[in-house]
């Protein structure tokens, strides 16, 4: 015989669930209202996801593009105009050729990063198993440039002496260099995807933070108080509304900019992507409102942020390899989410990692998410208390 309360308790019991999460959801749709009628807070938020990225992708990463190039060749060899032709673009311009007088004058009114001087007999030198030597002027003001380019034009002399002269006169150990993930070796690459990295970080700290500071500065947080919601509702509202605008912008950055514009190929799963974001987001919102209840205006969580975020993003991996910095400060820098969320986003958009391999940041960053929204709760509530 069926009984007859069964279907009035699961009412009640699904009218109790919606009840708790009704004034959750309300909440949430508030906090994305105050952003869309804030247009310039929404107008940087859209230029950090696309544009930022867009212009870091093109910006052609740290490798040698197009630098001025002159060769003093007194040898006029077959050999040294086999160099001179491979000192070719798009490391260097075209080469010209200058005397050995203008060398000074040219260097000094900065027309050229590079002047490459072959001496008379090179060639003959070379041939008769002699060590000739090769000069290398540079402009020491370019220091990026100048420290790449004389290991490129080291790497293409050498090349062409040992075409020269046989694989006998070159070195005993033949050394081939296979690049992974990345075979042409393209800066850009890497820099598009650490600039949305360190974004989703810079951003989700922003919003979070600016939704608190908002409401104090217009006064409307008293008013949200004597509602029947609860501090933690009023926190966790504000955490799901900046971490899912920042989750809409990763999806559309990664797949019109990353993949559409740039050209660069995502080789791991967009999903498992994703949700490393969503509880990186959720890690970074919580600081970030934990920064609000410390900071009592705008410009002071702008301070706030260049003492703390600025650190964590530069020391997270994603600018400097972490096994070169001291184990001290890799220790350190463990208990900061952006160093795992660097490392797992790395091992899913470079290598293709799955979730046997990035299974220890993701549970990193779900500790430390926790325990960053606990401690800006207790902040929080503290803070809503003293008014």
């Amino acid at each position: 015989m069926a009984n007859p309360a069964r279907p009035a308790l699961d009412s009640h019991r699904l009218q109790g669930i919606r009840g708790a999460w009704l004034p959750l959801w309300q909440l949430t749709l508030k906090e994305w209202r105050s952003l869309w009628a804030d247009k310039g807070l929404l107008a940087f938020v859209l230029f950090a996801l696309v544009g930022a990225v867009w212009v870091a992708g093109r910006s052609g990463g740290q490798e040698l593009r197009r630098a001025p190039l002159a060769i003093v060749d007194e040898d006029r060899s077959p050999l040294s105009r086999s160099i001179a032709q491979a000192l070719a673009p798009p490391e260097f311009l075209p080469a010209d050729y200058v005397r050995f007088d203008e060398v000074d004058r040219l260097m000094e009114e900065g027309r050229y990063t590079f002047v490459l001087i072959i001496p008379a007999g090179f060639q003959r030198d070379l041939a008769d198993g002699r060590d000739p030597r090769l000069q290398i002027d540079l402009d020491a003001t370019a220091m990026s440039q100048t420290m790449l380019g004389a290991g490129y034009i080291q790497s293409i002399v050498d090349r062409e002496m040992k075409r020269f002269v046989g694989s006998a006169a070159g070195a005993n150990v033949d050394l081939r260099i296979r690049s992974q993930f990345n075979p042409n070796l393209d800066g850009g690459r890497f820099i598009a995807v650490m600039e949305l990295v360190n974004n989703v970080t810079l951003l989700s700290i922003i919003l979070a933070g600016a939704a608190v500071l908002r409401e104090r500065e217009h006064g409307t947080l008293e008013h949200l108080l004597v509602m029947p919601v609860r501090p933690n509702e009023i926190m966790l509202a504000k955490v799901l509304a900046s971490g899912g605008v920042v989750l809409l912008g990763v999806l559309l950055s990664v797949n019109l900019v990353i993949r559409a514009a740039l050209q660069v190929p995502v080789t791991g799963s967009l999903a498992l992507f994703m949700f490393g974001c969503a509880l990186h987001a959720f890690a970074s919102a919580s600081l970030g409102i934990l920064l609000s209840t410390i900071a009592r205006s705008m410009p002071q969580l702008g301070l706030l942020m260049i003492l703390i975020v600025l650190p964590m993003e530069m020391l997270s991996g994603g600018s400097t390899p972490r096994e070169s910095m001291p184990d001290l400060l890799q220790r350190i820098m463990l208990a900061s989410p952006t160093t795992h969320f660097v490392s797992f986003a790395q091992a899913i958009l470079y290598r293709g990692a799955g979730w046997a391999t990035v299974w220890p940041q993701l549970l990193a960053l779900l500790g430390l998410g926790a325990a960053c929204y606990v401690l800006a709760l207790q902040r929080f509530r503290a803070s809503v208390a003293r008014g």
